[in-house]
């Protein structure tokens, strides 16, 4: 059972962890948008990259299972990695955990049908654990390719992008052997993952399709089944009123 003081420090960790990710993803908005000092947010998202990827290796440490981790921590990892500012945006994952660890919806009574939507399509479905995984060999091999290709890391993102989602506008190309195997290997990683992200989704929408139709399937059943009732005690009142008149006439 955790003690009062631990929950408290919990707490103040998971605030401040909230406040340096809206941080880092308001100094990466206005880099991109080019407002204020260009130099003075690099400056900024480099020192909170540094401080994410040390909070990273603590818990990584720190944590009794690491395969469990490393697989709810995908969005963490792609975070501090240094390919690109704008993937400080994947840190905003740690909000969401952070808003299911304390309930904050229940506590807020905002626990809706579409709460609990998104949790059985981002996890039961295990849709987070492909994306987490088609996303990593993205950037892997946009690393890779950067390196051997000597091209710059948003080039190298871009290529892989294109690549992985059979586009191929062509504008990038690989011209050594090593960078053409990255390649081969990224096509086939790309199309697979990126053909299990598409079938999960669309399992998803089928299996929701069905349930809502059988759903309303079974309230017009008890909706009929409640009018037949009510049909059938109509009747016996009708009878009981005949048959009250019908004695009343043999008096007479």
């Amino acid at each position: 059972m955790m003690t009062k003081r631990k929950q408290q420090r919990l707490i103040g960790y998971h605030v401040g962890v909230t406040l340096l990710t809206l941080l880092s993803v308001g100094l990466v908005t206005a880099l991109l948008m080019g407002w204020g000092d260009r130099c003075a947010e690099l400056v900024g998202i480099n020192g909170l990259l540094v401080v994410f990827a040390i909070d990273y290796v603590v818990r990584l440490i720190c944590t009794p299972n690491r395969k469990i981790f490393l697989i709810q921590s995908a969005f963490d990892l792609l975070g501090i990695i240094p390919l690109h500012p704008v993937f400080a945006f994947f840190r905003l994952g740690r909000l969401v955990r952070f808003i299911r660890y304390h309930h904050l919806f229940w506590r807020l009574r905002l626990n809706s049908k579409w709460t609990r939507a998104y949790h059985q399509f981002m996890y039961k479905t295990g849709f987070i654990y492909l994306f987490s995984i088609s996303v990593s060999i993205i950037v892997l091999s946009a690393f890779l390719f950067s390196l051997t290709e000597k091209q710059s890391l948003a080039n190298s993102l871009w290529w892989a992008m294109t690549t992985a989602t059979t586009v191929g506008y062509g504008d990038e190309t690989p011209h050594t052997a090593f960078g053409r195997i990255i390649a081969s290997v990224l096509m086939v990683g790309g199309i697979g993952f990126i053909g299990l992200l598409t079938s999960t989704i669309s399992g998803f929408v089928a299996d929701r399709s069905r349930q809502v139709a059988t759903s309303q399937e079974r309230q017009e059943q008890a909706d009929l089944n409640q009018l037949l009732a009510k049909i059938e005690t109509l009747t016996e009142k009708v009878d009981h009123l005949q048959k009250q008149v019908d004695d009343s006439k043999k008096i007479r």
